[in-house]
């Protein structure tokens, strides 16, 4: 939630805080600043939470191996306490720079709990759950961007004596967490397989599960364990070189980086001003922002609700194909709507069309599917690439639109437009289905296909099952290749 909630926090408070940094600037240095150093600063302030996540996300490996899952994020929201008294006192000293480091340190816990709320959920799930469960941060995200959006109207906390409480609120739902965490115990799976810990691991299964009998699971647990008997947690570096796991490592790449590249947190950061270009009265802005948030909220609930239904693969692809085509609405309606002004409401709902097919699937498939596409010696270092990823391009997303906008105007759309089409078409041509199964199956279904790519193209009969490529049987037997 405080990850949405930071995305959109920015957002309605904007001006008042171009203010504060103009007339700081003035106090100490005798001028104010121009429109292109203030949005330079500007777009640094927003941004730099990006830059903290890319931090954060880095930590996580060590974090989770040292602290475990629950240990991590107890630990974690620590910082955002830190970050809330840099903001909150931000105007009374005068001083942007707290503005700035506030921003940083939330990114930093953002980032953590990016990459280990979906990690800590993938592990605890069963396999009938873990797509309702991994879509769950995706609606607190959701839920946390609608409460920055209607905090921020005139009549809360819009007002410009109110932002510097604002952006510090974070604290409230920071302690909350701190407080419930430790109701809740460790990864079992994390207690089993890193720690030998059956006694823990079979406890912590009681409670998570309610029930008693849960030597199945820990029997599949234990299956695992003795298949990683020999390995260690492996680092990103030895991630990127296992020649066995490159498919995976390329799809997790792939999808965290179209997840920010998609445009979302450019629709995010400055949802304002892109209603402003499309000729929406400032008066109704703050209220037209809000709907959209009701609107994400309602589209993540569809996601999580379907998700074990119609499988992760149509809600992604149909996400991302959504997102493409509404950016590329929102490029004509700008260019129309001087000549046909009720394109000016074809741009809204574009713009939610964008933030309904985000918040359906690509907001939390990505997290899923990481935890899913690994086992558990690989899947620390999985999360810090794929984080790593996320964090970099949100950074780029957030500091560069607004250059990008004046430059380009209605195009830059277009640049959206393109990376959602491609990353659905990756998506439909590589990625098979993991719904309902075990991470062990998951990694015998890569396994086929390297064993698929080893055989060469005249011998291999390609047919269609649960929506990706496989070999007839007869083709493996023809070519005499046998499965690792």
């Amino acid at each position: 939630m405080l990850y949405g909630y930071n995305l959109a926090v920015v957002n309605s408070p904007a001006e008042h805080i171009k203010a504060f940094y103009n007339a700081t600037w003035f106090q100490r240095y005798g001028q104010g600043l121009g429109p292109a150093p203030l949005t330079l600063l500007y777009a640094l302030t927003v941004s730099i939470f990006a830059l903290g996540g890319l931090g954060g996300s880095l930590l996580v490996g060590v974090l989770v191996e040292r602290y475990g899952r629950n240990g991590a994020l107890s630990r974690s929201a620590l910082l955002v306490l830190l970050a809330g008294g840099f903001m909150g006192f931000s105007r009374e000293v005068a001083s942007p720079e707290m503005v700035i480091i506030g921003r940083s340190i939330t990114g930093i816990h953002s980032g953590i709990c990016l990459s280990v709320v979906p990690l800590y959920l993938g592990e605890i799930a069963p396999k009938n759950l873990r797509g309702f469960l991994g879509l769950m941060p995706s609606i607190f995200i959701c839920l946390g961007v609608f409460s920055a959006q209607v905090l921020g109207l005139p009549e809360l906390l819009g007002k410009d004596r109110f932002w510097p409480l604002f952006l510090s609120v974070v604290v409230v739902p920071a302690s909350l967490q701190l407080l419930l965490l430790h109701c809740f115990p460790e990864s079992p799976r994390y207690l089993l397989i890193e720690r030998n810990d059956v006694c823990g691991a079979t406890k912590a299964l009681q409670r998570f599960l309610g029930s008693p009998e849960v030597q199945d699971v820990i029997e599949e647990m234990q299956e695992e364990q003795r298949s990683l008997s020999s390995m260690e947690m492996a680092s990103v570096w030895q991630l990127l070189r296992e020649r066995s796991l490159r498919w995976q490592t390329l799809s997790v790449a792939v999808l965290n980086a179209g997840m920010q590249l998609s445009g979302i947190d450019a629709i995010w950061f400055y949802t304002n001003t892109i209603f402003e270009n499309a000729g929406i009265p400032v008066s109704q802005i703050p209220y037209t922002t809000m709907g959209t948030g009701a609107i994400e909220v309602v589209a993540g609930l569809i996601g999580c609700f379907t998700i074990e239904r119609v499988g992760r693969r149509p809600l992604i692809i149909t996400g991302f194909c959504a997102m493409g085509v509404c950016s590329a609405g929102i490029t004509i309606s700008l260019l129309l709507q001087a000549a046909l002004p009720w394109m000016r409401y074809v741009s809204v709902a574009c713009v939610v069309g964008i933030i309904a097919g985000f918040c359906m699937g690509p907001a939390g498939v990505p997290f899923l599917m990481t935890a899913e596409l690994f086992m558990q010696s690989h899947r620390p270092a999985a999360y810090i690439v794929g984080g790593s990823l996320n964090w970099l391009c949100n950074f780029t997303v957030g500091f560069i639109f607004p250059f990008l906008q004046m430059s380009a105007g209605a195009f830059c759309y277009l640049v959206f437009c393109g990376v959602c089409l491609l990353v659905a078409l990756y998506v439909y041509l590589i990625i098979p289905e993991t719904k309902n199964k075990t991470f062990m199956e998951i990694s015998h279904i890569f396994a086929t296909r390297r064993s698929v790519l080893s055989v060469p193209a005249q011998l291999i009969g390609m047919r269609k099952l649960d929506g990706y490529g496989t070999l007839e049987s007869s083709s493996l037997e023809g070519s005499g290749s046998s499965l690792p």
